[in-house]
């Protein structure tokens, strides 16, 4: 029981904190987003043994893509 409290307020705090940051937070979390889809692949074809097929690959591109137009297109 102990364990899911815990678990529980780290979560709340996970998703609290960075609101609380400079930048702007809505092209930080979509990035965060981007970058996560990416890491998640790898992490299936790396720890679970799950190789990604072309749309895996193609979506996770089309992420990172996203990600950079986010992040670094000028405004």
């Amino acid at each position: 029981m102990l364990f899911a409290l815990a678990g529980a307020i780290l979560l709340i705090l996970y998703g609290i904190i960075p609101t609380l940051q400079p930048a702007n937070f809505g092209r930080v979390y979509a990035a965060y987003g981007g970058i996560f889809i990416a890491l998640s692949i790898l992490w299936g074809w790396q720890v679970d043994k799950i190789a990604p097929d072309r749309f895996d690959v193609i979506g996770g591109v089309i992420a990172l893509v996203g990600v950079v137009i986010i992040m670094y297109w000028p405004r």
